[in-house]
């Protein structure tokens, strides 16, 4: 029975939950009917014998015993139940015309309790009838004395003759009842269905590379939920392959040059195209271009680190004032030679939780791409300041970068002039390693114009906390 179950499609197993919720539903509600013919007609019965017969004792205790009788033979015709006085509950039994499997009609115990002027409630089959007789005795007391006892006594529909007079009625509410249910269900199963359908085909094209599709779904319930988190993770991976993509045609781009140079000047040494005084220039410029290359995987392998967190940081309290003038002194015969004055103003006291080898890494790539852009003559402004968090300025007075442009430094190959960028041996990577590394520390970078200076690169990082 399970492997059947199992084997039914997600639109059946809707299906049958739905018609077994409706049958469950009937077999509740005809429950439901037993209980309220049981508990409330049975007790509408009984309590108004017990009232009928209340208000017949009332009139005993205002007339005679002649015309009491009279008007108990009296109400009997004009009652739905049978009623009768006996003056000896004892004769009960011998004045119903008609037999009642009653254990016993009045014990000594039902005596005690008809003394105290309480009502008792006999039930039994009635052979005749073929049904249970609901009846009531109501004691008649008079100075602490039982003087008799009011009989009234009523057959009791049963829950069968109910149902057969009004199966009908029953069963067209049932199967009405069924059918708005079936409809109801099928528009819920609908709008389920839909969606999940939708998602199924375009999960298969996503799996083509076509992640152009989205669902139009615009209830606020789960499934429209599921739908946006479905759009949002179609959308996510639309741009992850854009990018790949890109960083694929970027790479192949950025080694093709390089490539073609080394392979073109080598063919030409080696065929003796190139005459012996100039192999060693030639010889340099595939120097330099296998050094591009070097640079450019070495680039990308960081990237790729920084990216997976393969590396964990090994971040510890450093003194950030020495980390950068330790990687100035690299910079000393570049920055001679290009004749750029570097201006420091660094507060020696300031402490923050870093890497000291990727933070030194940040230093030289923004000092790579200061120094590349300056001019001969001009200066770069090196900053260092604490206020809520620890700030590091670097400012040149180069030619700045388009604010339309700016948005982009720190993506990927990314390059403001690319053809002289490529000349003076940038591979685009730097800065999106700097904003890699900086996101790792908990910090940020951000880039602005300085009119009439250059390029500010702002970098924020939290507070050294002991």
């Amino acid at each position: 029975m399970k492997n059947i179950i199992y084997s039914f499609s997600f639109l059946q197993k809707l299906w049958l939950t739905i018609c077994i919720i409706v049958i469950c539903t009937t077999i509740f509600f005809f429950l439901l009917f037993q209980y309220a013919y049981k508990q409330l007609y049975v007790s509408y019965v009984r309590s108004t014998l017990i009232q009928e017969g209340k208000n017949i004792v009332k009139h005993y205790h205002e007339s005679n015993i002649k015309d009491f009788k009279r008007f108990v033979s009296e109400f009997d015709k004009v009652s739905n139940a049978n009623v009768l006085y006996v003056s000896n509950p004892r004769d009960l039994s011998a004045c119903i015309p008609y037999n009642v499997s009653h254990q016993s009609f009045i014990t000594e115990d039902d005596r005690e309790t008809l003394l105290q002027g309480k009502v008792i409630t006999k039930t039994g089959f009635e052979e005749r009838f073929k049904r249970q007789i609901i009846g009531v005795v109501v004691p008649v007391v008079k100075k602490e004395k039982l003087e008799g006892i009011i009989y009234l006594h009523l057959p009791l529909r049963s829950i069968t003759d109910l149902i057969q007079q009004s199966k009908w009625i029953f069963f067209v509410s049932a199967l009405l009842f069924a059918v708005i249910i079936l409809i109801i269900g099928r528009r819920i199963i609908q709008q389920m269905i839909k969606p999940l359908s939708r998602m199924e085909q375009i999960s298969y094209k996503m799996a083509n590379g076509d992640y152009t599709e989205r669902i139009q779904h615009d209830s606020g319930d789960e499934v429209g939920k599921l739908a946006i988190a479905f759009n949002s993770m179609s959308e996510s991976l639309k741009k992850e392959d854009e990018n790949r993509k890109e960083f694929l045609a970027n790479v192949s781009h950025e080694l093709r040059t390089p490539l073609s140079y080394v392979k073109g000047y080598s063919e030409a040494i080696l065929d003796g195209v190139v005459k012996p005084e100039q192999q060693m220039k030639y010889v340099g410029i595939i120097q330099k271009e296998a050094g591009r290359m070097q640079r450019l995987v070495r680039d990308l392998l960081d990237l790729a680190t920084l990216d997976g967190q393969n590396i964990p940081l090994r971040q510890e309290p450093n003194v950030l004032t020495q980390l950068i003038e330790d990687t100035l002194e690299t910079y000393t015969q570049i920055l001679k030679d290009k004749n750029i004055i570097v201006y420091k103003h660094l507060d020696e006291s300031i402490i923050a939780s870093v890497d000291p080898d990727r933070f030194q890494q940040v230093i030289h790539n923004l000092l790579d791409n200061s120094i590349r852009y300056t001019p001969s003559g001009k200066s770069i402004t090196i900053t260092l300041s604490q206020s809520k968090k620890v700030v590091l300025e670097i400012v040149d007075e180069g030619k700045g970068v388009p604010e339309k442009e700016i948005s982009h430094l720190g993506e990927r190959f990314y390059r403001v002039d690319k053809a002289r960028s490529r000349n003076e041996g940038g591979t685009g990577l730097g800065l999106a390693i700097v904003k890699q590394i900086i996101e790792q520390h908990n910090g940020n970078i951000t880039f602005k114009n300085i009119e009439g200076q250059g390029l500010k690169t702002i970098v924020s990082l939290p507070l050294f906390e002991i």
